[in-house]
């Protein structure tokens, strides 16, 4: 519950009903003042724009008062350091300016990055031939030694129907399916299944393959091109993509123009940077 401050409603007031006639409040308008200091609108605007979504959510009335109450209470702790900068304190600032000032300059940079013409380049480019990666629909049969997957391959390229001996031999759950495994791409199946699928022709038939449940005879029975996606369904990977490549050569671009030294401090340890005795006054 707000304590001793009761009168803060009527001094917004009193400061609304201060500005000159026909005038409209602008971030600059103070809207408090401790011992001489202006708190201004602009502040609070700020303020309000920082803080968690749970806060920023509360009615607008509730969050003007317990938002002057803060900056107020702030700014009587601060004169009460006597103008006081602590090192620590100073270099925080700094750190704050430099990386709200680059984030700045980023958005400079993606202002237009995301333009329908370049999202739509961006999809043509990436999408044009299909998604640029296979798709593979196989069968297999697993059984638990080489020796039986063995004679299982005699007997396929013999003529013996593979899914016949898929439902009859394979300890695999898709054994009674004829051990159709359905469509799949890379990175679906274990490395030593996936590295025979790919190396395999449309009706082959594989050498026993060896993998942590056993071992397979497979069947490579079709092979296509993923389709390609839809733009809105990439449209936000797209936009991420160009979003980045152009930061990224804005920084290079910048990086390599710059003079930049790196000056060789004896002594200079990577440990040092976790020392806070340092930045202590």
């Amino acid at each position: 519950m707000r304590k001793h401050l009761t009168f803060l409603p009527s001094l917004a007031f009193m400061v609304l009903m201060a500005l000159p006639a026909g005038a409209e409040p602008d971030a600059n308008t103070v809207v408090a003042r401790v011992n001489g200091q202006d708190i201004t609108l602009g502040h609070m605007i700020i303020s309000r724009a920082t803080l968690p979504e749970k806060y920023r959510s509360l009615p607008v009335d509730v969050l003007y008062n317990a938002i002057l109450d803060q900056l107020i209470q702030q700014e009587t702790l601060r004169q009460s350091l006597g103008g006081h900068m602590p090192g620590s304190i100073a270099l925080q600032l700094e750190n704050e300016k430099r990386s709200l000032l680059a984030a700045e300059a980023i958005e400079s940079v993606l202002a237009g990055v995301d333009d329908e013409d370049s999202v739509l380049e961006a999809y043509n480019a990436k999408y044009s031939t299909g998604f640029g990666e296979d798709e593979y629909h196989a069968a297999h049969i697993l059984v638990e030694t080489e020796e039986e997957a063995k004679q299982i391959k005699v007997d396929l390229d013999a003529g013996t129907d593979f899914a016949d001996m898929a439902r009859e031999k394979s300890t695999g759950p898709s054994g009674p399916n004829g051990g159709d495994l359905g469509w799949f791409s890379a990175g679906a199946m274990v490395p030593e299944f996936e590295e025979a699928v790919v190396g395999m022709d449309v009706g082959g038939i594989s050498d026993p393959v060896q993998t942590q449940f056993g071992w397979h005879l497979i069947i490579l029975n079709e092979k296509r091109q993923k389709a390609a996606p839809t733009l809105e369904a990439v449209r936000a990977d797209l936009i991420g993509q160009l979003q980045e490549d152009a930061v990224e050569a804005r920084i290079e671009e910048l990086t390599v123009a710059a003079t930049i030294e790196r000056p060789e401090v004896e002594g200079l340890l990577p440990n040092l940077i976790l020392d806070l005795e340092l930045i202590e006054d």
